[in-house]
């Protein structure tokens, strides 16, 4: 007993915390002591102070060594370095003490979280009769320093321990190699049964030699780089009971031996790089957990999945699983946790009507069709159903809000449809309930603000309508998170105006498109962490009281598209932790705000700023990674501090009237991803050199007063994807230096002084892939074009068909984990107007070398550019004929080979090109018949004219043909001549009518189709009123805005 109390004398712990030490005082009967453990001699045989918040005073000199009749040890989840809790101890920096080798008796020892780290001691390796060692640490985690075997190493530990069952070293640094740290346990450790050694820095493969080990049943092993397939002979272990690889970086097919172990329990494969499809599951299988998620495993579930009655939790998330989930899979009697989520999967939602256990399903992120059950009454323990981003229909069944124990909904971008309808459960405990992005209709049903547990609800993006007071919300009293963005609803705030209190407290608030015109009184909003009331129509000044919301910790806020005139200063009010400023689109005047200090994004574009940048901007944007000052009206310099945005990616003072030259640090900067300067009045030459270690994949100095050349050191940006440098003064030969950039997109270098032939050496083989705009036009190019330049334009050769309907823009994801872009824009001339591209589509393909010196014959290779969208060669001196080949090029929608020297006729394989909307051959030197076809018709005559051989619809020259024979015979008996020219015409006007009019009257399919088509016919060869342009189809492409 003394011993003890000497003991606690010296350790330091928190005794607020403490539930065993403050039991020991000498009052009190020993045996009701916490922790203490004695045998019939009144000797301590086990002790356990585990998280007693332990934070020092154990040392080599401390009464605990005295305890020569300890058998068993537990100081897990203390702190015996010192410092503060987390949760009940503190990772941090402590060398095991010396003394342990004076406990002879130590069975059981767990050393487990207590903050120890550095070199374990060699004297455990005397502890002959230990059975259980557990060194474990999860300090590694959080870059707190660890435990290690060095020297002595593993081997040297464990070479007396031949009575050892478990070993725990999880987070030890032990840092061997397969068969060093696979021989020394099976060398030593006869009887091992536990073996767990996650994050402990090994590498593989795992040596056969660890199958000596027999009487292991728990193998944990995660968290380390074996980098080889999984052993097959793991297999053999008879007694195997739990075998965990998570993250081991592990290869190969899928071990179908140890799926069909039937002692196995647990098994975690997760995060490796397995491939294969799912074996056959064994008849009489142990199996309780299965955990695959994060590999490349693919195919369809097998249906012997059925057969593991014992399941209890299955993890297949992030795989490349795809068909039906079968029933066999969804109605396992014990099953408790199932996740699908971010597979493959198709087709209806199982009924799950007799897993009548299960809490949680997460089938989000798959291709699931068809309307969800309505029958859930047998889940009475459901707490979470999570079925966001599928193509689910149908109407919301309302038996779902009757679930006794459900707390999280998520049913978010779906096709969800019809009304809103909630039968309550007195009893609800629904917290999150998520229905953004769906096809619901109608009122929000009064039944929501009788979710009162309810923290959590998102129903933008939808089609509700009706008006709905913002203070009806009051009832949620537990509400932190509401979304109501994006509907047809009007959400009036005045009463919340009179009474701000009456509102929730919120974390997250967003009301964005809800036509509100005034700003809600929010200054009682001491929590609120997120406000979105962007594209609303308030109007007025910015209120001061915006800054002080949440007491400081506002971090997201977006007043963006409103009819906001002022924003009151001083500007230093500011909140701090301000994260995301998104004040673009709305009418603010006079001085730019200077931003908050610890900004990550800020967006002052489209307003009426009329001042220019303040010197010391680049102090307070020195964490800033977006900054926008474009389309407003500011004027001046571009500061030097600028220099001093450490972190900027996205950098756009476009559209304004700034002035002077470039900063040379935003040309050699290593961060910058987007530099968009583009139309300002900025001159003199491009400064400074371009980092080797260039990240630029934008840069659109377009619409300035540039001169000089492009820096050889462009090249130097290998990631760049647009450059536009297009409406400046600049002088230089094309930009050979950059075709080794193999990532670049959009070319602009029109309306400059550029000059020579466009080819470049033989031996400079990439040749931008990934084009797809490339403008030189109005410069001073000249020389033949050669077949071999457009060969490597990889992105115009593709076939883009089935690539055409989805809206792929070129654009920047600007913050990790969010959905903040920067998107690309350009100016392109199309169909004989300029036109700019806001979003530039991935599939839209343009080349205009117009305005330019170019000679000698158009490229029979361009006709392999079969995704081209638009041609523009005009305004040149190229001769010889147009190539046939650009008969290809059928999603050819604009075509401009005016102003040159073409000759001969137009292909007869123009007639294919159904898509062209715009064309001009005019002025050249063509001739013979416009081709008949579906499109060559339609146009002006203006697209023909200055060719005076041309002939042929629309033009008025008609063709001459040779005037056909005419045979006259005479009869020999009558006298009479027989003219055959027109016995034939009246023959063939018989036979034609016949053909036509017999169907007609007979063949209904024939009916529908002929009027059908001569409709069509009609249409094109009459004019229709108020049409100046006949055939134009309309632009697939509805998405891209002009």
């Amino acid at each position: 007993m003394s011993l003890l109390l000497r003991l606690k004398k010296t350790l330091k712990f928190n005794v607020a915390v403490s539930n065993k030490l403050v039991s020991w005082n000498q009052s009190a009967d020993c045996s009701s002591w916490g922790g203490v453990t004695w045998d019939a001699n009144g000797h301590v045989v086990g002790l356990d102070l585990s998280s007693e918040s332990i934070s020092g005073g154990f040392n080599s000199s401390s009464s605990l060594f005295s305890l020569q009749y300890l058998q068993s040890l537990n100081l897990a989840g203390n702190s015996f370095c010192g410092g503060l809790n987390w949760p009940n101890n503190s990772f941090c920096s402590s060398q095991i003490p010396s003394g342990f080798d004076r406990l002879a008796n130590l069975i059981y020892l767990n050393l487990s979280n207590s903050g120890f780290s550095g070199q374990i001691p060699k004297e455990f390796s005397l502890l002959t009769r230990l059975v259980t060692i557990d060194f474990s640490s999860l300090g590694y985690l959080i870059g707190f320093p660890t435990l290690k075997l060095e020297n002595p190493n593993l081997r040297m530990l464990v070479q007396n321990l031949k009575e050892l069952r478990e070993l725990h070293l999880n987070g030890v640094d032990i840092s061997a190699e397969g068969k060093e740290w696979c021989q020394a346990l099976s060398s030593s450790v006869p009887n091992l049964q536990v073996l767990s050694l996650s994050s402990c820095h090994l590498s593989g493969p795992i040596h056969s030699s660890l199958q000596k080990l027999r009487s292991l049943s728990r193998i944990r092993l995660d968290d380390n780089n074996f980098a080889a397939p999984v052993p097959q002979f793991l297999a053999s272990f008879s007694n195997l009971t739990h075998l965990q690889l998570s993250s081991c970086g592990l290869t190969g097919t899928f071990p179908e031996k140890i799926i069909q172990a039937t002692t196995l329990q647990i098994l975690d494969l997760s995060i490796n790089l397995l491939e294969d499809s799912l074996p056959e599951f064994p008849q009489n299988g142990s199996l309780e957990t299965l955990v695959l998620s994060d590999t490349k495993l693919w195919g369809k579930l097998p249906n012997s999945m059925g057969n593991l009655k014992k399941l209890t939790r299955i993890e297949l998330a992030r795989c490349h699983f795809s068909g039906p989930i079968l029933n066999s899979v969804a109605n396992l009697p014990q099953l408790i946790y199932l996740d699908l989520s971010e597979n493959k999967f198709s087709g209806p939602i199982p009924s799950f009507s007799l897993s009548k256990r299960l809490t949680e399903i997460n089938l989000s992120y798959n291709n699931l069709t068809g309307p969800i059950p309505f029958h859930w009454e047998q889940l009475v323990n459901l707490m979470n159903l999570d079925l966001r981003y599928n193509a689910i229909t149908g109407n919301l069944p309302p038996s779902l809000f009757s679930l006794p124990s459900l707390q999280r909904l998520r049913l978010d971008n779906n096709q969800i449809s019809g009304q809103f309808k909630i039968l309550l459960n007195a009893s609800s405990r629904l917290s999150t309930l998520g229905l953004s992005s769906n096809n619901l209709e109608g009122p929000i049903p009064d039944s929501v603000f009788e979710l009162r547990c309810l923290s959590f609800l998102d129903l933008s993006s939808n089609k509700f309508n009706g008006k709905i007071e913002l203070s009806k919300f009051k009832k949620l009293g537990n509400l932190t998170d509401l979304s109501l963005s994006y509907n047809n609803l009007s959400i009036n705030s005045t009463l919340c105006n009179l009474s701000p209190s009456i509102l929730p407290m919120f974390t997250t608030l967003r009301l964005a498109s809800c036509r509100l015109t005034t700003l809600p009184d929010l200054s009682g909003q001491s929590s609120l962490t997120h406000l979105d009331l962007s594209q609303n129509q308030i109007h007025g000044n910015i209120p001061s009281w915006i800054w002080k919301i949440g007491n400081g910790s506002l971090v997201y806020l977006n007043l963006s598209h409103n009819l906001l005139e002022d924003l009151h200063e001083p500007f230093s009010t500011f909140t701090p932790y301000l994260s995301i400023l998104d004040l673009h689109s709305n009418q603010l005047h006079g001085q730019i705000p200077t931003p908050p200090i610890f900004c990550s994004y800020v967006d002052y574009s489209n307003n009426s700023f009329t001042s220019s940048i303040p010197e010391d901007i680049g102090t307070y944007i020195f964490f800033t990674i977006f900054f926008s000052l474009s389309k407003n009206n500011i004027t001046g310099i571009i500061p030097a501090s600028i220099c001093n945005a450490s972190y900027l990616r996205v950098l756009d003072f476009s559209d304004n009237a700034l002035s002077g030259m470039i900063p040379s640090c935003l040309i050699g900067n290593e961060i910058l991803e987007v530099l968009n300067l583009r139309r300002n009045k900025l001159s003199a030459t491009i400064p400074g050199e371009f980092s080797g270690n260039c990240l630029l994949r934008t840069l659109d100095l377009n619409g300035n007063l540039l001169e000089g050349k492009i820096p050889e050191s462009l090249a130097n940006c290998k990631e760049l994807e647009v450059l536009n440098l297009g409406n400046n003064q600049m002088s230089d030969f094309f930009p050979c230096s950059l075709k080794t950039i193999s990532s670049l997109r959009v070319l602009v270098l029109r309306s400059n002084r550029f000059y020579g032939p466009i080819q470049c050496r033989p031996h400079s083989n990439p040749t931008w892939p990934l084009l797809q705009i490339i403008d030189l036009a109005s410069n001073n190019f000249s020389g033949d074009l050669s077949g071999k330049f457009f060969l490597t334009w990889k992105a115009m050769r593709a076939d883009k068909d089935g690539a055409r309907s989805e809206l792929n823009h070129l654009q920047l994801q600007v913050l990790q984990f969010s959905q903040v872009y920067y998107q690309d824009t350009v100016t392109v001339t199309s169909k004989g107007l300029e036109m700019q591209l806001v979003k530039i589509l991935t599939v839209f393909t343009a080349i205009d070398f117009s305005f330019n010196n170019f000679q000698g014959e158009i490229p029979e290779a361009m006709g392999s550019l079969i995704s081209l969208y638009a041609l523009n060669l005009s305004h040149n001196a190229l001769t010889g004929q147009i190539p046939s080949s650009l008969g290809k090029l059928r999603q050819l929608e604009s075509l401009d080979l005016s102003q040159n020297s073409l000759r001969g006729e137009i292909p007869a394989q123009f007639v294919s090109l159904n898509f062209l909307s715009f064309l001009n051959l005019s002025f050249n030197q063509l001739e013979g018949e416009i081709p008949t076809g579906t499109q060559l018709q339609t146009f002006l005559e203006s697209s023909y004219e200055g060719n005076k051989e041309l002939c042929g619809p629309p033009l008025k020259r008609k063709c001459t043909d040779p005037s056909p024979p005419t045979y006259e015979e005479t009869h020999p008996d009558s006298g009479m001549k027989i003219n055959w020219v027109y016995i034939g015409a009246e023959i063939g006007f018989v036979t034609g009518i016949g053909i036509v009019i017999g169907p007609l009257v007979l063949w209904r399919r024939w009916r529908r189709w002929y009027y059908t088509h001569v409709d069509r016919l009609l249409l094109r060869i009459l004019p229709r009123q108020g049409e100046g342009v006949h055939g134009r189809r309309r632009r697939r492409n509805q998405g891209r805005r002009l």
